[in-house]
């Protein structure tokens, strides 16, 4: 049955004027298809239609069942799991950070994927819980568990300490992405950089949706928990499926690519107190932890440019630094135009929609839903209204997150255009997920480990580059 979820004064307010407003949002605009093309691909190719509504009979002297929803896990298991997670969280940040053990993160990445994974299935997570966090927020009937609060909170603060040392070994999505990164290979520093902003585009989605209360689309859409429990929507198998097999060529795409939670991290990881560091001491510029990461999280040594090309450099960050505010304002302006087909996910809105075609006879049958709703006897005005009070929703939460996405890639053409002064090999905090991987490579934890003698000697050699990645033994 369809909830009317619109004020009384939306109800008395009339049938033409609601008739008229929900013709109004029936008609998508058109003239401008082409240019939201490229905003709404991430959406369009996630959406999937919601289970249409089931009419139930009428009967006169037969009670019909109720279906109850199954209990949820006891308190106490839900308070275990969060103490797990600050053990994980403190065992990650000593592996990655003082002990800078690969095989103690490996094992514990194991670990992770066992527990929070195949036997927790993935459920409840940090990254799912984004939503509920972002519900509780802007819906003030909805309790959320503290339990969850804290299995949310808990990830970001061990960042702002230690890095991003949850992504590294306890989360069971990246765990199993770390397991099968077997023979990565370097993916295009263009590539890199243009699909690593999807995660903010998937983050101001999944926080609208959950804003708006229509669905939690990472959990809707997430591609291993099926695998977790074996079982669930065949296409989310095979997407996952798709993607680990991926995973064995290019390190964590889901993580790198898609992960909303990720990306929060990413912004907290760059002003973390303590973070993972390559060589335990001097570097001796050596090349062989930039070419061990296969997530491309290392960056170079560099200076600044000759006097002869500062000019230049300063006109392009000038250019991108006014470029700014306009990226801004366009997203802003395609986020209210895409409040229309992004509000479609939502049942009322669809149902509206579906009950105006129908009546006006654009089309001949009917559906499930719609014959659900005729039944209930519901006047089409209070559907209408809440249709309309819904997209209303969405075109002002768009406009934020549109601006938002313009402001995520106003700041990327930004840090790209500043030349800094690197003197040694560094870990890219926003990028680096502490799996430990250069620490086999580097000499200097060499010489820790004692597995060789000094290398200062190495200082004055030409160590040539390896020409393909390699797994860590």
């Amino acid at each position: 049955m369809v909830s009317a979820r619109c004020s009384v004064g939306a109800i008395v307010s009339g049938w033409h004027r609601v008739r008229s407003g929900g013709q109004a949002f029936a008609a998508a605009p058109r003239s401008f298809s082409v240019l939201l093309i490229p905003f709404a691909c991430l959406a369009f190719a996630t959406m999937a239609n919601a289970a249409d509504v089931i009419p139930v009979p009428e009967f006169t002297d037969h009670e019909v069942p109720i279906s109850m929803p199954a209990a949820g896990d006891h308190s106490g298991w839900e308070w275990l799991n969060v103490g797990l997670l600050v053990v994980a969280l403190s065992l990650a940040s000593y592996f990655a950070l003082v002990n800078r053990s690969r095989r103690g993160l490996f094992l514990l990445a194991v670990a992770s994927l066992a527990w929070f994974g195949f036997i927790r299935g993935g459920c409840i997570c940090p990254i799912g819980a984004t939503q509920n966090v972002t519900l509780a927020i802007f819906d003030g009937t909805y309790a959320i568990p503290w339990t969850v609060v804290a299995i949310f909170v808990l990830p970001l603060v061990y960042t702002l300490f230690f890095g991003r040392t949850f992504c590294s070994s306890v989360c069971p999505l990246g765990a199993i992405q770390e397991i099968v990164a077997v023979r990565p290979v370097r993916v295009p520093s263009w590539v890199d950089h243009t699909l690593g902003l999807v995660p903010y585009l998937y983050l101001g989605l999944a926080v609208l949706y959950a804003a708006t209360g229509t669905a939690f689309i990472i959990c809707r859409y997430d591609p291993f928990v099926s695998m977790f429990r074996l079982s669930g929507n065949v296409n989310m198998l095979v997407f996952g499926g798709a993607l680990l097999v991926l995973g064995v060529f290019v390190g964590r795409p889901y993580c790198r690519y898609l992960c909303p939670y990720g990306a929060i991290l990413g912004v907290l990881s760059k002003g973390s107190k303590w973070h993972a560091k390559i060589a335990p001491e001097k570097c001796i510029t050596c090349h062989l932890c930039e070419n061990s990461c296969p997530y491309g999280a290392i960056s170079a040594p560099s200076s600044p440019p000759p006097k002869s090309e500062r000019a230049a450099a300063r006109r392009q960050l000038a250019q991108m630094i006014v470029l700014a505010p306009v990226l801004i304002l366009l997203g802003l302006f395609v986020g209210r135009l895409l409040a229309t087909p992004l509000s479609k996910l939502d049942p009322d809105v669809r149902l509206a929609e579906r009950i105006i075609l129908e009546d006006s006879g654009d089309v001949e049958d009917t559906t499930d839903a719609s014959d659900a709703f005729r039944n209930t006897g519901q006047p089409k005005a209070e559907l209408f209204a809440s249709a309309l009070s819904i997209q209303q929703r969405f075109k002002t939460l768009g406009m934020l997150i549109g601006g938002w996405f313009g402001f995520v890639i106003a700041v990327k053409l930004i840090s790209l255009s500043l030349k800094r002064k690197r003197t040694d090999y560094q870990p890219d905090p926003s990028r680096c997920v502490s799996c430990a991987r250069c620490y086999w490579y580097c000499p200097g934890e060499q010489v820790r480990l004692g597995i060789i003698g000094d290398v200062s000697e190495l200082v004055e050699l030409n160590v040539e580059k390896p020409t393909a990645l390699e797994t860590t033994p």
